[in-house]
């Protein structure tokens, strides 16, 4: 596979860590087509915050268990979903605050969630992999 030889050509020593932010890149697109797709058809009908924060939570519960299953490869618990939504709330407000911010300088409704998950989704994984990683120790 082209992946692996790439990995273990300049990474070798990092192979765990790529393959968990590659799973995590992975989980990351199902949960923001998760979560436009439910902003992209109740922003029609409904005030776009409620419908971009209505299309977050619903992802939120996808993503939790995608995370934990399949990112970090651990079983979810009460003490990582405890970590996961306090993670996701310092997540939630940098969404809204970059998302109200994208459509005040004039950006397209439609465009400004894409904006927000460039910069949203590094910072979540870094609050991620601490939550599921380093609490564990």
């Amino acid at each position: 596979m082209i992946v692996d030889s790439l990995i273990d050509r300049y990474c070798p020593q990092q192979k765990e860590k790529v393959y968990e932010f590659l799973r995590f890149c992975i989980v990351g697109v199902i949960a923001a087509g998760i979560h436009y797709g439910i902003y992209y058809l109740l922003q029609y009908c409904i005030e776009v915050n409620v419908a971009y924060t209505a299309g977050y939570l619903i992802a939120l519960v996808c993503n939790f268990f995608l995370t934990s299953y399949v990112t970090f490869r651990s079983g979810p618990s009460a003490k990582k979903a405890a970590g996961f939504g306090v993670s996701h709330l310092i997540n939630y407000l940098l969404h809204m605050g970059l998302f109200n911010a994208f459509l005040w300088m004039g950006i397209s409704r439609l465009l400004a969630p894409v904006l927000v998950l460039m910069v949203a989704v590094p910072t979540n994984f870094i609050l991620l992999r601490w939550v599921f990683k380093h609490k564990n120790k």
